[in-house]
């Protein structure tokens, strides 16, 4: 059996295939899985489905077999996004889940999405747990386990995210899947609310020929930006491979960021649910926090944990109405969604916002939320055995700069936000983080400006400068 202790990561589980885990390795994941669940005492049903990779089919039918063996009744759904199979636990009434997907992840990578307690999944315990089962061979036998193919479930996806009828005026979208599952989905879905469609790689193709489907990554945006440019539509939307993300390119071809996007979607709700309480994940821009529209709708906005597992979880908690994360990853809660990240649910409110009688062009909207200069997400090394206590250590260090009333950038250093690394929050709302990667042996580095984008590059300065004193920390992927 090769199952490799590293694709354990913080909320799902990811590796290369074969090299670092084997279909034995997949039938053990599974076995481990489903006496997680048994366990749980929470019935045996579990949603199985899998993303277009050309060997997903196996590896889905090796989790499955473990699955089995564990006395689980899977439900397979077949080829799926994961917001499919997420509204499959609803649609089936089946606690659990398990999605075979790497997501934006090149071909040659597998992994599987999974949860209990819909509409969540599994947080950093839940995957330590999995992994003791994995390697103590602690997974349970058990009889009476069965599999079941479950047909209409996709078709039943659509018909839920269309549900609302045609849009009031029409629309015309470029839509880029990169060759991945997304193609099978979203150009029919926005063609049903009325969206004219321009198909950008969405025929399925799992070698990937243009680029990985990753809306956050530039060769994809450029790609929209050109399609836009060339047909005259109004926006374009990019799906990462499993269709939990959505990007989103405006009418002039330039790059919406997803935090922004956010913003734009939260004053939108926040006028027809007045008092809402909204999330933004530790990398997103500090306009949520000082938004005139949402202050004057009573919203309430926090900033929370980055991760999908984290957030689907503080959002159900609490009762918040939306989240939103910089990666791209959105969350809306009941009555307008359930609760998990689905890029496609996340296009349809957007063309909706978009089509009201007072709307704008997105451009306009979105330079209606205020200016600010945000850097992109930037990497330094630091191995996975130090980076928790690098951070824990750097924390106490702004903690200190705090109290004692010192400055950053020639700005008084006023909060330090410790749910997720340390956001140190300047005088003047600006801010800059340092947090641990939950997947990869690196630090998270964003800093935000609201003066200029000469001023970001001070605040970055002398961030580095902080941090640098850490002699962890290597060199970046990428800096300003």
């Amino acid at each position: 059996m090769r199952i490799c202790p590293s694709g354990f990561r913080e909320y799902d589980v990811r590796w290369r295939y074969p090299d670092q885990i084997d279909l034995e390795g997949v039938s053990a994941l599974g076995l481990a899985l489903g006496t997680q669940l048994l366990r749980r005492d929470l019935g045996r049903r579990i949603v199985v489905g899998h993303d277009y990779r050309s060997y997903a089919p196996r590896v889905k039918d090796a989790l499955v077999s473990g699955l089995v063996t564990s006395g689980a009744h899977v439900l397979d759904i077949g080829l799926c996004l994961s917001p499919t199979a997420y509204f499959a636990q609803f649609h089936l009434d089946s606690p659990a889940v398990a999605m075979v997907t790497a997501s934006h992840n090149p071909n040659g990578w597998t992994g599987v999405k999974m949860g209990f307690d819909r509409p969540c999944t599994h947080g950093p315990e839940d995957i330590r747990e999995l992994q003791e089962l994995v390697e103590q061979g602690g997974g349970e036998t058990r009889p009476h386990g069965r599999a079941e193919q479950v047909l209409g479930v996709q078709e039943a996806y659509l018909d839920d995210l269309s549900q609302a009828g045609p849009l009031p005026r029409p629309l015309r979208a470029v839509v880029a899947t990169g060759n991945g599952t997304a193609g099978v989905f979203a150009p029919d879905l926005l063609r049903r609310i009325g969206v004219d469609v321009i198909e950008l790689h969405c025929d399925l193709d799992h070698s990937f020929p243009n680029y990985n489907p990753n809306p956050e990554a530039m060769e994809m945006q450029r790609d929209m930006a050109r399609a836009v440019q060339e047909t005259g539509a109004d926006l374009a939307f990019g799906f990462d491979g499993d269709g939990d993300r959505c990007g989103v390119v405006d009418g002039q071809g330039q790059a919406i960021s997803s935090d922004k996007l956010g913003l734009f979607l939260a004053r939108a709700l926040a006028k027809k649910h007045r008092g809402a309480r909204f999330l933004a994940d530790v990398k997103s821009t500090a306009l949520f926090a000082t938004d005139p529209v949402l202050k004057a709708a009573g919203a309430q906005v926090e900033y929370w944990i980055t991760g999908h597992s984290h957030m689907k979880r503080r959002l159900r908690d609490t009762g918040g109405l939306a989240a939103f994360e910089k990666s791209g990853h959105h969350f809306l809660a009941p009555p307008i969604g359930r609760g998990y990240d689905c890029g496609l649910r996340v296009a349809v409110e957007l063309c909706r916002a978009l089509t009201l009688p007072d709307a704008r062009p997105l451009k306009g909207e979105i330079a209606g939320l205020g200016q600010s200069w945000i850097s992109p997400t930037m990497s330094p090394h630091c191995d996975d055995v130090v980076k928790y206590q690098v951070v824990d250590r750097l924390t106490g260090v702004f903690l200190a700069m705090k109290t004692a009333g010192q400055s950053m950038a020639g700005r008084r250093v006023m909060d330090v936000l410790t749910v997720n690394g340390a956001r140190v929050q300047l005088e003047d709302g600006s801010w800059a983080l340092v947090r641990a990667s939950s997947n990869t042996p690196n630090l998270v580095v964003v800093c935000e400006s609201l003066v200029s984008e000469a001023d970001l590059k001070r605040i970055f300065k002398d961030f580095d400068k902080i941090i640098r004193s850490a002699p962890e920390i290597g060199p970046y992927d990428q800096r300003l």
